[in-house]
């Protein structure tokens, strides 16, 4: 057996115990899939296809920035242009920053560690996310207590391990404004937050380097420089408010949708980790079959624009393994998991998988 929560560098930590002693499914599809890298001689990493994605969506982002500042146009033509903007952003976090940090962006390791700062470019910390997405969320997805994803809040119920409340009787109408300020919160409360307590949930963060010290601090502060004193001194407090505002609904709402699809649907199976260490009886790469969903697989434009997340069977089991390849090795996972009699998690498209969250969520707004 293999205890996951010794292996992170982090104190204060439940542990988790996963039974690795067979792990028949995980090495077998790990052989084929390499196998399929091999006969294709390609890279697991991103290709030109990625690349021009990543310029595509860059360029776009800095155009519609440049346009807002320095064009004049109509009022709805600026919020809409906001709108975009704010959707724009989400992509580039969803193809370019999530592959970058996980490594999967480019072969060389300088590139990805760019390139992941692109998420400090839309207001978070790539440290900080590192931590609690790679470490915390892909070790122990869905597990309460553990995962930050779904850590508990007096506003939110998504596990069915956790404290109920009166309130979330409604939740499953009000999260639709949980996750429209979502993005504003994630920037201005959780990152400080998590900074000034090192801590993620329940998990402590190690020592952090007087590098990332500056780098948090310095690109807080560029964010508070682009993204408000200079449009506030070229557009004026009302339009800039007005637009900033919108932006980050647009945000909100994409990022925490298309996260939210991947978990917190009907399927996915639910944990608990507490004082006591948590056995789990399945192997680790079981589990996170179990607690993840794809969505419209089929749908292109969709896997283009949420950089493969809709493939997150896939993504949770090779995270270093970049979005691009994700569609293309799904049917050796698929039939892996049939052949162990493992779920294979799918909705057919984004708004069944939609109706399912929601669903979900009321349940869990119902009292226990």
């Amino acid at each position: 057996m293999t205890i996951f929560g010794n292996t992170t560098n982090v104190s204060s930590m439940p542990k988790v115990i996963f039974n690795n002693r067979n792990r028949v499914f995980f090495d077998s599809l790990k052989t084929e899939v390499d196998q399929y890298f091999q006969n294709h001689k390609i890279n697991k990493t991103g290709n030109a296809e990625l690349f021009i994605k990543a310029a595509v969506l860059i360029i776009t982002a800095v155009t519609i920035y440049l346009s807002l500042l320095f064009l004049s146009m109509p009022s709805v033509v600026a919020i809409l242009l906001c709108v975009l903007l704010g959707f724009v952003l989400a992509s580039i976090g969803f193809n370019v920053m999530h592959d970058a940090c996980h490594g999967s962006f480019s072969e060389k390791k300088w590139v990805n560690e760019i390139f992941g700062l692109s998420l400090n470019a839309l207001g978070g910390n790539a440290f900080l996310w590192k931590f609690k997405h790679n470490i915390l969320h892909h070790s122990y997805p869905n597990i309460d207590g553990m995962d930050d994803d779904i850590a508990k809040s007096p506003l939110m119920r998504q596990a069915p391990t956790q404290k109920w409340v009166p309130a979330h009787k409604f939740q499953h109408i009000y999260v639709v404004l949980v996750y429209a300020i979502s993005s504003f919160a994630w920037v201005f409360i959780m990152d400080f937050n998590k900074y000034f307590k090192q801590k993620v949930y329940t998990s402590e963060i190690h020592k952090i380097s007087l590098k990332e010290h500056i780098i948090f601090w310095l690109s807080k502060a560029l964010y508070v420089l682009f993204y408000i004193l200079i449009p506030v001194y070229f557009v004026g407090w009302n339009a800039w408010m007005w637009g900033f505002i919108c932006m980050h609904i647009s945000m909100g709402l994409t990022l925490a949708l298309t996260f939210q699809l991947a978990h917190v649907v009907e399927e996915a199976e639910f944990q608990l980790a507490g004082v006591e260490p948590k056995h789990i009886e399945s192997e680790w790469a079981a589990h996170q079959v179990k607690s993840t969903s794809n969505f419209a697989p089929k749908n292109i434009f969709l896997n283009w624009f949420v950089g493969g997340l809709n493939f997150q069977v896939e993504h949770h089991l090779f995270p270093r393994i970049s979005h691009v390849h994700y569609r293309h090795i799904s049917p050796i996972v698929r039939k892996h998991c049939v052949e162990n009699g493992l779920p294979y998690n799918q909705h057919k498209t984004m708004s069944e998988a939609i109706v399912s969250h929601f669903r979900l969520m009321k349940h869990f707004g119902s009292k226990p």
